[in-house]
């Protein structure tokens, strides 16, 4: 993309990143305020305000050490410009910079001298002229087209300065000036198309398409000129030029000229891309034509593409659209026009991008003006539509402004997540606004500023002020949708499939309750009448669902038209009679008026989400999957869950009124309901829970089935690979070579066969070039694998790893055949590959030989052995001719040879000389005289004048293929069976077998490269790591590790293979920092990285540049054109793949804060600005695009922010800006950082695919060679009319090898995004995501909602790969999947949920619930299935009921199913499901016994544990972000070193999620274990019990298990001191949450005080469970003696609030008296303590109590001190009112306390033993450290010293 043709390198070679990368060990930290500005350059540091002066400055650098004079002289007029832009330095940085520039003047003032003469003017004058003769003209042909661009530029600048300095310049000089003007104009700026240079043509010029894309722009003959803009006119301002049509829409509608710049190339290479895909396969050929036009139908698929949504918009409006085409138009100029509007009104829209329905009314009207300006062609001069009053922005101003200050204004309300969603309009809102007609009546065009579209709610500032014209309209409402915080959206978005279960169950408990019990009941008159019963239920919930379409959407009414308020309230009074809606989907997607008033009923009127209906084959598909599932479910349930309870209910409700163990407030309740609600209770919950579990396994069996039809992991070990290597050239050819159409049908076969193995050749090589480029494979392996590049032998040349010990086992087949050549013959080509090796090995000794050979008389010695060997061959007396038996003495002679051969290059070549010649000699004499039994004569020549071989040719050896063939025969004399296990790392080798098994699975042909659809490359970017430093990868951990180190040992292969890239022994540490600057990059290549990313996707340019060149000697060579002169324009053809690869892909780096980061004075800021720096420079193709702040004064004296998208490139050492936007604001002010990243930076992107890459992904070259094949995907005719719109890729984990957490989020991540992704996308149609598992988060999977609903079709595809890094740490992993249950929650909320909820068909809605929000609602209910069942035992232990009923003969014969049904659940808990599609599909891709091995070792390496405990995290986040909301981005950071967690930061992240709710069931399950007695000996049901008690033990210590040396004493003894610190630290305001307990405690809370009262209530409500406990206990105590009355629960309050009395009194006499009353305060605390023990004593003697009363009591107690600091939470303003704050919150740090010594006892216990540390440390890392980490060095921060030996 650049000048050069912005290739990265030459083809087939990856760029040598060399250039240095800061480490910034230099960079000044206190600014550039003084002398010098330490490592900065001087144009780095100007403000955006004063970006006039960049170029001076430069200019300065750059004549610097020629004449320091001169460049003062321009550093001055640098600093007097500055000065006149802004004089009061009221812009940001202005007066620093201003300060730095002004002593850097006082400082050269007296150190540059004078060189030339005497004065300032005639140094410049003089030094100008010498700059212009002697630099420019003399380098004009010998500098390259950057240097030349540099120096016009300096030349031009010079020439400013002297005007500035000298008044009067002398003629001579306007010479050099314009020669220099004209020739600056040839270089300027430019992305990828130098559209406006002259001089020499660049190659992607030379392109037919493009060259004809350019002359159809300029095509503006026959258009009416707008009439100039008054305030220029007055101003006497050149009239703009216009080159081209969107030149003359720049001036018509005043946009910005950077974006028309912009979309002008933009549409160009549309234009050209899209020609050259419709022409077919002639492209090559047309290159030399030089008259090209662009065909009429590109046009008109490109605005097929552009305008579908704008039509579809115009046609449900039942609009007519105003792209008017004149039917006598001879040129498509009137399209061309259109096309350009919209792009230009896309690319300037900013946020309003996410509006498409705003942007289709923007269009529709300036459209309207386009067709008015064009059709009128009576004047040749218009007034535009666009006032520009001397602006450049004048669209901007009057039309995307307004908007854009709507939604900033709305976005403030939001207040950051704080605000419910309800009371503020999102993008949605907004854009929805314009699916109504009377947007037109109210909005009108232009704009009306008082319509109520832009009112929004403001209050005044006082009483008295009145609201001006624009607030007194009233604002426009929510649009269609609410979005209100509650589950009973999950309801009212799934209402078909809860009354669905709901009437299933009623009418299997309905079939269960009848006599028989058996299915057939269901014919008997009284069940059947029962049954029918199911109808009044369904009208219950229709009227519910209608009741809440009204609720739920009544702050929406106002927006909605009266026919939708009328459907609403006619649904609502229809919904009692319950109607049956008869299918109508087929019709949705009609805009017919009569069509419409039929859906009225069933449908609201949307644009969106009509028509979802599926092709008949996928419906059928979808449809048995879950025809089939429901069957496995329903019979389950009714067997196993239903029918074996009604016995035991109807036993317990007929048994009589149970005696109860308390006080009972409704003691005459009759048939023991209370008992049925709590057996029945947990067996509901599992019934509306288990359909997760059945479609878990449904969905690993379908997906298992799917992908062995695929073909997955036929090629999934090195042994398969070898057997079926020979077949991977053919299936190259079948997928990866494009068919030709000058390939005629009667081309010989056979060649054809060569070219496709020639081309798989080159692939592979590259392939493995890039292999050990990443230091995947060392020398030697990569020698084994390549494939020779040129065969000089009769038979193909197999990469040595397939021939490996091939001769060696000949030679023993020669050696033990001893009588017929046929037995030999058979024997050797038996195996293929031993007769490729044995017919190569012979046919390369003799060309090497006869290379080495100089006389004639020694070539005959050979050629009359080679002779003697072919007739003997002929005649099949080789064995009777030869004693093969001495053929392994030669074969030793030989390798020394070449050895010998090999080390030419590095002794004196004179000794070598001899001893070649000794060996020749000595090798001839074998064969002739040991082997050949004939072979004395061949030596004896009488002619012979000199000794044999007295002189050899050793020029050879120069020759480098020469040598690798040497190299290549020495390997296939002497490599052995170790080769077959080449490659020997896990990496190196699954990239190769999946490489090879995927060319044998189905995908698309690829085209030619000229064919293919062009793409660009998206990367969103903030502040993550770019290059690791030096300080970075020597900075050591807690426990002595640096990341330099630890690379080393988790990679100990990849470290020697690169030190052996780079040639580098090195003899100890400080002996590695010689080569800082190569090892900084590899390591940052191991890590998550943007250096590592941009590497991976350059890769794509690689791959086309390479595949552009076969493309084209296929040509040549299918047309037999391979003559001398098409050889000899090779450079020409890779220049011209260069230029194919520009117009082909594009990479943009969204860096959102490049600009900042590149003025910043923080050292790690500035090192991230010089390192992409950096990358622009050695990958001349990628793009950077930031957004620029630029405060800078205005004309009233104020300063004001102002917001620009600017893309830069790297131009020799130098970042080069190329295009500036005006934004109407800041965009990260309305949305999330990341997409509002994305969303500045897609305008800059080219073509018509965009891949969304984020930060930590890879790619790999092998992959990057199938991605012509995977864009066919978009045009594949199998998906008919549902192409795909987004196409999902499979993603390989790259950081699975860190430790075991790692490895088990790789494995759960592998089986999600492929077995998982795989049974979405096919059969069940619901895939939604680009890349992830679907339940992520919410920018990712919202991309795919809508565009599912506007008819799109998103597919996942297997054969093609990309990298991805993970969270590798324990408290990263649960960041994360805390930030995918945030996003689930919202989504639970959305419109976009409830809509395909609701659009998709019965199953296809099945599919869409349990793969989104289903999936973490049924998690919830996983737990909440614990709780009702443990407070359901609670209810009946502590009534009485459980000894009264349960334990009742009549029942105990009937309580084993009850069992069963319980037993279910059990296994959702432990994560054994999550575990089912990770068996299957590692069992698909590695082997089922491997699969098995790996699901062993993960359990010994407690994965059970690690997924029961992100069960806990999914339900806490997913639970409360539906409830109180604070959805926000979690960073999880991607640091290499697993570090040690201190207790107090496990205690602050998991004690509300997981430690809170562990010692509540852990409390449940004591009082059970005390007081319950039923079941004992049932060993089901004591699985059930250890289930939750396993639960308990994850949720609780599962966070310690897996932090790194949580055993190891002396951590747990720090570890201690800080959590005592932490607790013990007061006063939170100002404090960090790990400063502070109270600071912490505040923010727990902060939930609470932004949440709604219905919230607020239901979690007081929640809060009273904990009241039970002391309510049951008291009763059950020895000092109540059996009494039920109230009063005994009475005096219980009386001492809980006695105690809550004593504890404040200690409280207040701290505060009192503890600092200066000490005595005071300890006889208080003596007399309370002496009342105590006499309360006590009494109680004991008189009262009866026990010692197991007073354990009772606090198991009793502690839970309503719970319930009342949970409540005082919820009620704080009350509390604080009533000045108790204080109190709850020492009651609060009491229980903090309590809860966190709870949990350090047992690491405390298990610290005291060694072997516990050792034990976890080898459960933690026993993946990474299994190959060769020495865990027990590294965690004590020793040195292995035995690696430099």
């Amino acid at each position: 993309m650049a000048a050069n043709g912005g290739g990265a390198s030459s083809s087939g070679q990856q760029p040598v990143l060399r250039r240095g990368y800061s480490r910034a060990p230099t960079m000044r930290l206190e600014g550039y305020s003084g002398e010098d500005a330490g490592d900065y350059e001087e144009s780095d540091l100007v403000p955006s305000s004063l970006a006039p002066i960049v170029p001076i400055l430069r200019a300065a650098n750059e004549i610097d050490e020629e004449n320091p004079r001169v460049a003062y002289l321009c550093r001055f007029a640098a600093f007097e410009k500055a000065h006149n832009m802004d004089p009061n330095s009221s812009g940001r940085g202005v007066r620093q910079f201003k300060t730095y520039l002004l002593h850097r003047l006082e400082k050269d003032e007296h150190q540059a001298d004078r060189k030339l003469a005497s004065n300032d003017a005639k140094e410049l004058q003089l030094f100008y002229e010498h700059y212009c003769k002697k630099i420019l003209a003399e380098g004009l042909h010998t500098k390259k087209t950057e240097e030349m661009a540099r120096h016009y530029q300096t030349a031009s600048v010079l020439h400013d300065v002297l005007k500035t300095v000298m008044h009067d310049i002398p003629h001579e000089f306007d010479k050099y000036a314009n020669l220099v003007e004209t020739k600056k104009a040839s270089f300027s700026h430019y992305n990828i198309l130098p559209l406006n240079i002259s001089g020499s043509t660049q190659p992607v010029m030379e392109i037919p398409e493009i060259k004809a894309a350019v002359d159809f722009l300029r095509r503006i003959e026959n258009l009416p000129k707008p009439r100039p803009d008054p305030v220029s006119a007055a101003e006497d301002t050149d009239e703009p030029i216009v080159h081209d049509l969107l030149d003359w829409l720049w001036q018509t509608f005043g946009f910005q000229k950077g974006n028309v710049e912009n979309q002008k190339e933009h549409l160009i290479l549309l234009l050209a891309n899209i020609d050259m895909r419709r022409k077919g396969g002639n492209a090559y050929q047309n290159e030399r034509q030089h008259n090209h036009v662009i065909h009429s139908d590109t046009v008109i698929h490109l605005m097929r593409k552009i305008f579908s949504n704008y039509i579809s918009w115009c046609k449900y409006l039942h609009l007519e659209s105003n792209i008017k085409i004149p039917n006598d138009a001879s040129t498509q100029q009137p399209e061309l026009l259109y096309i350009g509007l919209y792009l230009l009104i896309w690319g300037e829209a900013s946020n309003v991008r996410f509006m498409p329905e705003c942007i289709c009314y923007i269009f529709h009207h300036m459209a309207k003006d386009l067709h008015d300006i064009i059709s009128d062609r009576r004047e040749s001069y218009f007034d535009p539509p666009f006032q520009r009053e001397g602006r450049d922005d004048a669209f901007l101003q009057l039309v995307i402004q307004p908007i854009f200050t709507v939604m900033q204004k709305e976005a403030a309300m939001n207040k950051r997540g704080r605000t419910s969603h309800s009371k503020w309009r999102n993008y949605d809102d907004l854009n929805e606004y314009f699916w109504s007609k009377r947007c037109f009546k109210q909005l009108k065009w232009p704009m009306n500023p008082t319509a109520n579209f832009f009112a929004v709610p403001m209050k005044p500032r006082n009483g008295n002020e009145q609201p001006d014209h624009v607030i007194t309209k009233r604002r426009i409402p929510k649009t269609n949708f609410v979005e209100v915080r509650t589950f009973l959206h999950l309801f009212r978005s799934f209402d078909r499939m809860w009354a669905f279960f709901i009437l299933a169950f009623q009418t299997m408990v309905i079939i269960a309750w009848s006599p028989s019990g058996s299915l057939s009941a269901i014919f008997e008159p009284t069940v059947f009448r029962n049954v029918l019963t199911m109808f009044i239920t369904a009208a219950f919930l229709n009227f519910l669902q209608a009741t809440l379409e009204i609720i739920l959407n009544w702050k929406a009414w106002w927006s909605l038209e009266c026919s939708q308020m009328l459907r609403y309230i006619l649904k609502f009074v229809a919904a009692i009679a319950w109607l049956i809606i008869l299918p109508t989907t087929v019709l949705e997607r009609s805009n017919s008026r009569i069509i419409r008033f039929f859906l009225w009923w069933t449908q609201p009127k949307l644009y969106v989400a009509r028509g979802m209906y599926e092709d008949t084959c996928s419906l059928l598909k979808y449809t048995l999957f879950w025809i089939l599932l429901l069957i496995c479910k329903l019979a389950f349930s009714f067997y196993v869950e239903i029918s074996p309870l009604i016995g035991p209910t109807r036993t317990i409700m007929f048994l009589g009124r149970g005696t109860y163990a308390w006080h009972e407030f409704f003691p005459y309740l009759q048939h023991n309901f209370g008992v049925v609600i709590t057996v029945w209770a947990p067996i509901v919950m599992v019934y509306f829970m288990d359909t997760q579990i059945w479609y878990a396994i449904f969905s690993t069996i379908c997906g298992g089935v799917n992908g062995a039809f695929s073909r997955l992991g036929e090629i999934r070990t090195l042994g398969m690979l070898r057997s079926r290597f020979e077949a991977i050239p053919r299936a190259f050819g079948k997928n990866l070579v494009p068919i030709h159409d000058s390939h005629s049908k009667k081309h010989d076969h056979e060649e054809d066969k060569n070219l496709h193995i020639d081309k798989f050749s080159e692939i592979w090589n590259a392939f493995i070039d890039s292999l050990r480029d990443e230091d995947l494979i060392s020398d030697r392996e990569k020698s084994l694998l390549i494939v020779p590049s040129s065969s000089e032998t009769s038979v193909f040349q197999w990469p040595p790893f397939l021939l490996a010990s091939k001769i060696p086992i000949a030679l023993d087949m020669a050696n033990s055949v001893k009588k017929k050549d046929e037995e030999l013959k058979k024997r050797i080509r038996q195996d293929p590959y031993t007769y490729y090796a044995v017919v190569e090995c012979y046919e390369t000794l003799l060309n090497i030989l006869c290379s080495l050979i100089v006389e004639q008389s020694d070539r005959s010695v050979v050629d009359r052995i080679d002779v003697s060997i072919r007739e003997s061959i002929s005649r099949q007396s080789l064995v009777k001719d030869f004693r093969l038996d001495e053929l392994p003495q030669l074969s030793a002679k030989f390798d020394k040879l070449l050895s010998l051969l090999l080390k030419i290059d590095y002794e004196d070549i004179d000794p070598i000389k001899t001893q070649i010649a000794n060996l020749l000699q000595d090798i001839m004499e074998i064969i002739t005289q040991d082997i050949m039994r004939k072979g004395q004569g061949i030596l004896k020549d009488k002619n012979r004048n000199n000794q044999l071989f007295a002189k050899i040719n050793l020029y050879s050896v120069k020759d480098q293929a020469w040598r690798d063939k040497c190299v290549r025969l020495q390997l296939l004399l002497t490599t052995k069976e170790s080769a077959i296990y080449v490659p020997t790392n896990l990496e190196a080798r699954r990239r190769i077998t999946f490489f090879a098994n995927s060319l044998f699975m189905r995908m698309p042909r690829a085209p030619q490269v000229r064919s293919m659809m062009s793409f660009s490359v998206l990367t969103p970017y903030f502040k993550e790591e770019v290059l690791f430093s030096a300080d970075d990868l020597y900075e050591k951990n807690e426990d002595g590790i640096s990341i330099l180190f630890y690379l080393r040992k988790i990679y100990p292969d990849e470290w020697k293979n690169f030190l052996q890239r780079i040639k580098f022994k090195p003899t100890d540490e400080e002996a590695l920092k010689l080569k800082m600057d190569d090892i900084c990059l590899w390591a940052s290549f191991k890590g998550q990285t943007l250096t590592r990313t941009v590497r991976g996707m350059m890769y794509y340019r690689r791959a086309l540049e390479i595949q552009c060149t076969q493309d084209k000697s296929d040509i040549a060579k299918l047309d037999r054109r391979k003559t001398v002169e098409s050889s000899q324009e090779g450079l020409a053809s890779l220049e011209m793949a260069h230029a194919m690869a520009d117009i082909k892909f594009t990479y943009v780096v969204s860096c959102q804060v490049y600009g900042m980061q590149k003025t910043s004075k923080d050292k790690r800021e500035r090192a991230s600005y010089v390192n992409i720096l950096n990358l622009m420079l050695m990958f001349p193709s990628l793009r950077v695009a930031y957004i620029d702040e630029v405060e800078a004064p205005t004309s009233n004296g104020t300063t004001e922010k102002t917001y620009y998208s600017v893309l830069v490139k790297g131009v020799d050492k130098y970042d080069q800006e190329i295009y500036r936007i005006k934004l109407p604001g800041k965009p990260t002010d309305i949305g999330e950082g990341k997409p509002e990243n994305q969303n500045h930076a897609i305008v800059f992107t080219r073509g018509e695919a965009l891949q969304a890459i984020d930060m930590n992904q890879d790619n790999y070259l092998e992959e990057a060679f199938k991605m012509r094949n995977v864009l066919e995907e978009f045009e594949r005719q199998k998906y008919r009319k549902s192409k795909p719109t987004i196409l999902g890729l499979r993603e390989h984990i790259f950081t699975g090898s860190v430790s075991s957490l790692a490895w088990f989020m790789s494995n759960q991540e592998t089986s999600f995004v492929t077995i998982g992704q795989r049974v979405l996308a096919n059969p069940l149609r619901v895939r939604f995501h680009y890349g992830l598992k679907d339940y992520n988060l919410s920018e990712d999977i919202f991309s795919g909602f809508n565009s599912t609903m506007r008819e799109g079709n998103v597919t996942h595809h297997e054969y093609m790969q990309v990298g991805k890094g993970r969270d590798v740490g324990m408290n990263q992993i649960s960041s994360f999947e805390a930030k995918v249950a945030n996003g689930n929650g919202e989504q639970t909320l959305s419109r976009d949920i409830y809509r395909l909820g609701h659009k998709f068909d019965f199953y296809r809605m099945l599919s869409f619930y349990f793969t989104t929000v289903g999936f973490y609602f049924s998690s919830m209910v996983t737990v909440l299935t614990v709780y009702v069942f443990l407070y359901g035992r609670l209810y009946l232990v502590m009534s009485g009921l459980e000894r009264s009923i349960l334990l009742d003969p009549r029942i105990q014969a009937n309580i084993k199913p009850l069992e069963n049904a319980l037993a279910s659940q059990s296994f959702f808990q432990l994560g054994l499901l999550l575990v089912l599609p990770m068996v299957m599909e590692v069992g698909l891709e590695k082997g089922f016994r491997t699969a098995l091995g790996e699901f062993v070792i993960m359990q010994l390496q407690l994965a059970s544990v690690f997924f029961t405990f992100q069960l806990g995290t999914k339900t806490h986040y997913y639970g409360r972000t539906i409830l109180h909301g604070g959805a926000k981005y979690i960073p999880t950071g991607r640091g290499f070193v697993v570090y040690h967690a201190k207790f107090a930061q496990n205690y602050r992240m998991y004690s509300r999620s997981h430690f809170v709710k562990g010692l509540e069931l852990l409390i449940l399950l004591v009082v059970y274990l005390v007081y319950g007695s039923s079941y004992r000996s049932s060993s089901l049901y004591l699985f059930v019990t250890f289930s939750i008690w396993f639960l308990v033990a994850s949720w609780l210590f599962a966070p310690f298990i897996f932090n790194p040396s949580c055993f190891e004493w002396q951590k747990t003894v720090d570890d201690w001191t800080d959590w005592r610190k932490w607790m013990g630290n007061r006063g939170g305001i100002g404090m960090s949450v790990d400063q502070s307990w109270e600071a912490w405690w505040i923010s727990e809370q902060e939930h609470l005080r932004k949440t709604s009262i219905r919230s607020l209530f239901l979690e007081i409500i929640l809060s009273l469970r904990f009241l039970i406990y002391q309510y049951g206990i008291v009763y059950h105590l020895n000092i109540a003696r059996r009494s039920k009355s109230i009063l005994v629960y009475a005096l219980s309050w009386l001492v809980m609030l006695s105690v809550l009395v004593v504890l404040k009194m200690v409280s207040i006499g701290r505060q009192k008296f503890g600092t200066d009353l000490q005595l005071m305060f300890r006889i208080l605390k003596g007399l309370l303590f002496l009342g105590f023990v006499s309360v006590m004593a009494v109680l004991f003697v008189v009262g009866n109590l026990t010692i197991s009363d007073v354990f009772a009591c606090i198991l009793g107690f502690m839970p309503t001190g719970w319930c009342i600091l949970l409540i005082g939470q919820a009620c704080s303003p009350l509390v604080k009112k009533a000045m108790l704050w204080d109190s709850i919150m020492e009651l609060g740090r009491a229980y903090e306390n309590m809860m966190g010594l709870i949990l350090f006892l047992p690491i405390g216990l298990l610290s005291w033993f060694p072997f516990v540390s050792e034990f976890q440390t080898r459960l933690l890392f026993n993946q990474a450290f299994s190959r060769g980490l020495q865990i027990s060095r590294i965690l004590a921060g020793q040195k292995d010293f035995g690696e430099f030996e």
